[in-house]
């Protein structure tokens, strides 16, 4: 029990390491994303930080596994190098005790993979889905910030608002300026007025900046020939932007009830792969534990890269899978199971095939006959 202790609180300790590290670069990578659509005018800026709590779930089922993979590798690897697994196998420990003492803290992790596969990351990708289809979150006020100029790249536009109010949906003191073409060739158009809103047509659903007490200037830059425009009322189509598409696929935001009831393939596929999250967590604890033994002159880092190659394997398996059970080119039956059942061997034989070669040796060697 004392030695089961110590070979969790490693495992677990340097699992949280790893994950942790795993976390903040997966989850910067990503903010420096929604800052880029933000920065762009495709996010309204105060939402980013509330898709980021949304992911949050979606990052932690896939960043769980990877880091006890790689706390397995560490923890074991150092027991290695300096010679405590040797003296736990002098002691008694075989192969077998150590793969179920390797499976239980995995079997605890596999149980927090399962919260958020089948419960937290489907609610939270569908929250974050939510967010993206808003409107006001692709073109609005919320795009807006008093003070600041708004360059608009995809319409070659520059806007700027003095002031801002979101509760009555105003704007004070509007600036825009837009690249406009007609027979006398490019021209600059300039707007300015006093106060703005955005408003929707009953009729035809669109939306308008709709400026007050203004004035538009239309003309070449460098000559004299720009037209001048007061008004008292003038509306400018917004047009909507075009749909980005997702990182992940439509039915990772459905809940597991409802992947359940359905008989779509493309549901079939998404659960057999939020289960899958689950079955790969024993097994890769296993794999790592096989590739983990080494000594102190190979050091407890030489075996990092087949292990890897072996994890990219198995979920690059895991995908390949689910998008062949999507476009029936393999049967739901087989599904994704035949790809747990490879790496499961795998696993079998890093751990007791070097055993059993050696015991079926021994037993084909002929006997040696002594005088």
């Amino acid at each position: 029990m004392i030695l089961f202790r110590y070979l969790t609180k490693e495992i677990l300790v340097s699992m949280f390491a790893v994950s942790v590290t795993l976390l903040v670069i997966v989850m910067s990578g990503r903010f420096v994303k929604y800052l880029a659509q933000a920065a762009a005018g495709e996010l309204a800026p105060d939402v980013v930080l509330t898709i980021m709590m949304y992911r949050v779930p979606s990052f932690l089922e896939l960043v769980l596994p990877l880091g006890l993979f790689i706390g397995i590798l560490l923890a074991y690897g150092r027991l290695y190098v300096e010679s405590e697994m040797t003296v736990m196998s002098a002691c008694g420990m075989s192969t077998k005790r150590l793969a179920l003492f390797t499976l239980a803290p995995s079997i605890l992790v596999a149980a927090v993979v399962g919260y958020m596969s089948l419960y937290a990351s489907p609610i939270g990708m569908g929250k974050a889905q939510d967010i993206f289809k808003d409107a006001d979150n692709a073109s609005g006020l919320e795009l807006l910030v008093a003070g600041r100029f708004r360059i608009d790249e995809k319409e070659g536009r520059v806007s700027y608002i003095e002031q801002l109010n979101n509760r009555e949906n105003t704007m004070r003191e509007v600036f825009s300026a837009s690249q406009t073409g007609d027979k006398n060739g490019e021209q600059l158009s300039i707007v300015f007025a006093e106060k703005a809103a955005i408003e929707i047509d009953e009729a035809t659903l669109g939306r308008y900046l709709v400026l007050e007490n203004g004035y538009q200037y239309i003309g070449a830059p460098g000559q004299l020939n720009f037209r001048v425009t007061h008004f008292e009322k003038f509306g400018q189509l917004v047009k909507e932007p075009e749909r980005q598409r997702s990182s992940y696929k439509r039915t990772d935001a459905r809940t597991t009830e409802q992947l359940l009831t359905s008989d779509k393939l493309e549901d079939k596929a998404t659960l057999q792969w939020r289960i899958s999250l689950i079955i790969l967590v024993p097994i890769i604890a296993l794999i790592a534990q096989a590739l983990s033994k080494t000594n102190h002159r190979k050091g407890r880092y030489v075996k990092m890269l087949p292990a890897f190659l072996i994890y990219i394997f198995y979920l690059v398996g895991l995908n390949a899978a689910r998008d062949a059970i999507e476009k029936q080119q393999l049967p739901l039956e087989l599904g994704m199971w035949w790809v747990h059942g490879v790496f499961l061997l795998i696993a079998l034989l890093l751990l007791f095939g070097q055993d059993a070669y050696r015991r079926l040796r021994n037993l084909n060697s002929p006997p040696v006959r002594t005088a």
